[in-house]
């Protein structure tokens, strides 16, 4: 009989979700330290921003801790998102059409509706455009963990749901991050990264299943896509897409290289690198200019775009798609349940957060501004999704 080889997608599904609970607790630490009076929200600071390692390209100065995790570590986290991705449309949840019709027009409807409501409410102010992209993203850990609290409560049917929507939502954030956020192409290191990322499509061509020369790849990569100007962590999905997948495997030993590379990556990064991210990003000052700032435009757009712009537009787009008979309903899950998940694909912490450093890189104070939109949004999607699952149990109506 057919055995399904092992995902660390799917491990993460069934388990306790533990990495999204660190992530919440990182965060929770990072703006904690981060507002201590005297000398312990100062150390923090420096702390994050503690140059330690060389200068790889002059667009980015000295490396610092900082810079290591959103632009090495995270490489490593968009490695996973990659293989995730290759999987599930190989040989899972995406593998087929019939099951691609629900998350991809959820997730698009997700992403474009909350980038017109942020433009919408900062129309007014000249220069905030740029950030359209930061409320379009959810963070697939965060609301896991925010689902696994709930236990029995949730279907399976809309866990696996949330996160064919996350996974699709990764695709559209990968392809905005490096067509919308990039500047200043270095032509010489991108024609480098190009040639490097032919060569492993020629190693899984030829059959190559050994994990380290794409491994040795992937770090060769990243170096030519950091110099390039494209960001780095588009490394990381690039990388994924190369490696072999075996599709039905007839046994947990047959499992390709694929499968094997994304239990070892998934461990480090949900319980290390993603709560590392969390911690180093999520250490927003809540003074009371800060908190005053919560309704001005930047902020303001954020978090409505996360809020509401999320739940309406995936709400509205799996409506419409089972209604007019395009795609099937979610087994076993009512429609208020639907629209409880629909609220935690607010919860936009982590890709937001990154994407909100992208989009305004010459100003540290609307990244600040933008956190705390971000911070907003996330946390009133999270308490509100929560919520209305918790209380909609398991009825079918």
């Amino acid at each position: 009989m057919f055995t399904r080889p092992p995902s660390a997608l799917r491990d993460f599904l069934t388990g306790e979700a533990g990495g999204g609970v660190l992530l919440m607790a990182a965060a929770a630490a990072a703006m904690v330290l981060a507002n201590m009076p005297g000398d312990v929200g100062h150390l923090y600071h420096a702390l994050v921003h503690a140059e330690i390692g060389p200068e790889l390209t002059p667009k980015l100065g000295p490396m610092t801790v900082h810079l290591w995790i959103n632009d090495g570590l995270m490489a490593i986290f968009f490695l996973l998102v990659g293989l995730e991705i290759k999987r599930e449309l190989a040989d899972g949840e995406l593998s087929s059409w019939r099951r691609r019709r629900l998350p991809f027009i959820a997730a698009a409807a997700g992403m474009i509706v909350p980038a017109g409501v942020y433009l919408a409410v900062t129309a007014a102010k000249p220069g905030l455009s740029g950030g359209w992209a930061v409320p379009a993203a959810t963070d697939i850990a965060f609301a896991i963990g925010v689902m696994a609290l709930l236990g029995s409560r949730v279907p399976a049917s809309l866990k696996l749901m949330l996160t064919a929507i996350a996974i699709v939502d990764d695709m559209g954030a990968v392809a905005i991050i490096a067509m919308a956020y990039t500047q200043g192409i270095n032509m010489a290191a991108l024609v480098a990264a190009l040639a490097i990322l032919l060569l492993m499509i020629g190693l899984n061509r030829y059959g190559v299943r050994l994990l380290w020369p794409y491994l040795l790849g992937f770090f060769a990569l990243w170096y030519f896509v950091l110099l390039s100007g494209v960001h780095a962590t588009v490394a990381g999905v690039l990388t994924a897409m190369t490696v072999p997948i075996k599709e039905r495997a007839e046994s947990l030993e047959e499992v390709g290289p694929l499968h094997r590379l994304e239990q070892a990556v998934h461990p480090w990064s949900a319980y290390l690198i993603v709560p590392l991210f969390g911690f180093v990003n999520a250490g927003v000052l809540l003074n009371a200019e800060a908190l005053g700032n919560l309704l001005t435009p930047l902020p303001l757009g954020v978090a409505a775009g996360l809020f509401f712009g999320k739940q309406v537009g995936i709400f509205s787009g799996i409506w419409l798609a089972v209604r007019s008979g395009f795609a099937e309903r979610p087994s076993g899950a009512s429609w208020t349940q639907i629209y409880g998940t629909a609220l935690l694909c607010g919860i936009g912490f982590t890709m937001s957060l990154f994407i909100g450093a992208l989009a305004f890189p010459h100003s540290s104070a609307l990244v600040e501004q933008a956190k705390i939109g971000i911070i907003a949004g996330s946390l009133l999607s999270a308490i509100a999704g929560y919520g209305l699952l918790r209380i909609a149990g398991r009825r079918t109506v």
